[in-house]
């Protein structure tokens, strides 16, 4: 198959190498001079300097070019540029993949809606997402994602293209309950980072990402997604391993703060984007919309954005009242 990857960060240079040991495939980044950086040196220098990139894989600088013969899209910007991608990609009527996990920070709105707005009527496009760090892909480790789509026959198709035995890729009809999960998890694991930042402790986290597991599955349910996707690789296996890895972003956004550091000090040192703080805004706002009880988000937008000190956000989730866990609002 010939597959484009658009957007050269960390997550698209680490799928086009992967995937580009079974399949023709070409990757294009917004800055020329960055795809010539590349191309030259067989090295993503800013974002994944680690790896040193396969000789097949293509970089291309210029987006025509890049698109012209492919078969799949995956669109690997952040959920900040997907709108503004998927409308110079929707004259191609292409098969898109999104990589991006988020809620759009200006209408907090999922990916798919944008979609359903702005491709032409009966395109195909879906989520591929999951437990999943850029460079331990790259790296050619075991990684298992979900590809979800509307569309039965493609997301079941595509998977199979994608499928391989280092990067295994399951398909689900379930859209919105897989971009939830991928979503809503990266506010979790800002609240994760905060309470080891504060030491407080692994029994702590474990409660940490079970309650929050809890207050995703309710958020997705109400939204229409399925139970029982929270319970699988873009829910419970995503959650787990943005809490707890070494490697989150979001969760090293939460140990700063934890530590002190100033929210901009923060994200200018990171130097990739952390999709959720930008998420746990849109998040907050769906969920008041919809009635949905989120305190480890209200709590993490507290620390974000009204100016709550990290420790005082932990003490008041920690002073709620109890109730029997079956029926807990979290």
């Amino acid at each position: 198959m010939k597959i484009s990857v658009l957007g050269a960060g960390a997550w698209g240079t680490a799928m086009a190498a992967i995937l580009s040991a079974r399949h023709e495939t070409v990757l294009w980044g917004r800055d020329p001079g960055q795809c010539r950086d590349v191309s030259a040196l067989r090295r993503n220098r800013r974002y994944l300097p680690e790896i040193e990139l396969p000789p097949q894989l293509t970089i291309e600088p210029e987006f025509e070019r890049a698109l012209s013969a492919a078969e799949l899209v995956l669109v690997a910007t952040p959920t900040a540029a997907l709108r503004d991608m998927l409308v110079r990609l929707a004259p191609k009527r292409k098969p898109v993949l999104w990589l991006c996990k988020g809620f759009d920070p200006q209408s907090a709105e999922l990916p798919h809606q944008i979609a359903a707005q702005v491709l032409e009527p009966g395109s195909v496009y879906g989520a591929l997402s999951g437990p999943s760090f850029s460079l331990e892909v790259a790296r050619g480790l075991p990684t298992a994602l979900t590809l979800a789509s509307t569309d039965a026959g493609f997301s079941r198709a595509a998977a199979r293209e994608l499928h391989a035995s280092r990067l295994r890729v399951y398909f689900s009809s379930d859209l919105v309950g897989v971009e939830i999960g991928g979503a809503v998890k990266n506010v979790m694991a800002i609240a994760t980072g905060i309470a080891d930042g504060l030491e407080l402790g692994a029994n702590a986290r474990a409660a940490l990402i079970t309650r929050g597991l809890a207050e995703m599955t309710r958020f997705g349910v109400k939204l229409g997604g399925r139970a029982e996707t929270f319970t699988g690789l873009t829910g419970a296996g995503d959650l787990i391993l943005t809490c707890t890895g070494e490697l989150s972003r979001n969760r090293r956004v939460g140990l700063s703060l934890a530590r002190g550091r100033k929210l901009e000090e923060v994200l200018g040192e990171l130097g990739h984007v952390a999709e959720g703080v930008h998420t746990a805004a849109a998040v907050e706002r769906r969920a008041l919309e919809l009635g949905v009880d989120m305190p480890i988000t209200a709590s993490v937008c507290d620390v974000l954005f009204r100016e709550v000190s990290p420790r005082e956000a932990v003490e008041q989730l920690l002073s709620r009242d109890p109730k029997e866990e079956t029926q807990a609002r979290a």
